[in-house]
């Protein structure tokens, strides 16, 4: 039983459950959708979206896994209690699940691509796993780079189901109300993507600062270890304010539509507490303020994604 949970815990369950539900959210609130209304249906039929599904957390469980294993001497530093690898689970059968899960994530990828007609599926993800790697390996220790990837890579999370459904025979004419169905998931996919990458981006280099002093001692180049806490502040704090306000301005637009219920959503679990963020980023001193604001940012990030509910309703 010890084991069971230390392997969902290095896995980090709750992440790998709210990649479901994102994808869930977004397959049928904002897909599905979009094609009933003009009389289509999606590439993906539900089965192949579970294959879907399971190949993004394959991926992502690997990552984790990999991650730990190349991060045990910071670790040992930043966080002794919460160590799974070598404590628990051996550093060999550690390697083993990163690359049972990876075969099993690339190979799904290729089979829903086979299906559908569409190998980019099969490739992004396989590049998913090499990024991960190489993130793991190199790239996390280097200024802002290793942030970027994983920002890109919670952003792909959303992106991967709209790729799914891009029309991929250029030589054949396009339905035009299929074209219809397609530019509103791009639209939303790039309004879900960029929320995505940006608030991870905030909360991977607050994470940075929280693991500061354990990076330094193991040669990171990360933004606070290079530049300092205040530039750090400043870079989280102006990504905040374009966030905040883009976010403002996409409440605006839906006023017009009579979209209250979605506002009231958005400003009382999203907005204020990304206030609060700000707010308090520049008294936070201490590991403990910063874990809290990475926590407070997780939060936003899950009501954010939460949000698409609004779409099944109002579109």
């Amino acid at each position: 039983m010890k084991l069971i949970l230390a392997f969902f815990r290095l896995v980090r369950s709750l992440n790998l459950v709210f990649i479901v539900l994102t994808q869930c959210l977004f397959q049928y609130c904002v897909v599905v959708p979009a094609f009933h209304q003009y009389n289509n249906e999606p590439i993906m039929n539900p089965q192949l979206f579970v294959l879907l599904v399971s190949a993004s957390v394959f991926i992502a469980a690997a990552g984790y896994v990999i991650n730990d294993y190349f991060d045990l001497n910071i670790d040992r530093v930043n966080k002794p209690k919460k160590l799974v690898v070598e404590k628990i689970i051996g550093r060999r059968f550690a390697i083993l699940w990163h690359l049972g899960l990876s075969g099993a994530g690339i190979i799904l990828s290729f089979y829903v691509g086979y299906k559908i007609g569409n190998p980019l599926i099969g490739l992004f993800n396989t590049g998913c796993v090499l990024l991960l790697w190489f993130y793991s390996t190199s790239f996390k220790k280097r200024l802002l780079i290793g942030n970027i990837i994983i920002s890109l890579l919670t952003a792909w999370v959303v992106l991967v189901l709209y790729v799914v459904e891009i029309p991929h025979h250029p030589f054949r004419p396009i339905d035009k109300n299929l074209l219809l169905s397609v530019k509103r998931i791009f639209k939303l996919a790039v309004l879900y993507g960029g929320f995505a990458f940006i608030i991870s981006l905030i909360r991977e280099v607050i994470k940075d600062i929280e693991d500061m002093h354990g990076d330094a001692r193991y040669g990171c180049r990360t933004m606070p270890i290079l530049w300092g806490l205040n530039v750090s502040k400043v870079f989280i704090a102006t990504w905040l304010i374009v966030l905040i306000s883009v976010l403002a301005i996409i409440q605006l637009y839906v006023f017009p539509f009579q979209w209250y219920w979605l506002i009231l959503y958005c400003v009382v679990l999203i907005l204020l507490p990304l206030g609060y963020v700000f707010r308090q980023l520049f008294t936070a001193s201490t590991p403990a303020d910063f874990h809290h604001l990475s926590q407070v940012v997780k939060m936003v990030m899950a009501t954010g994604i939460i949000s698409m509910v609004f779409f099944r309703i109002y579109l």
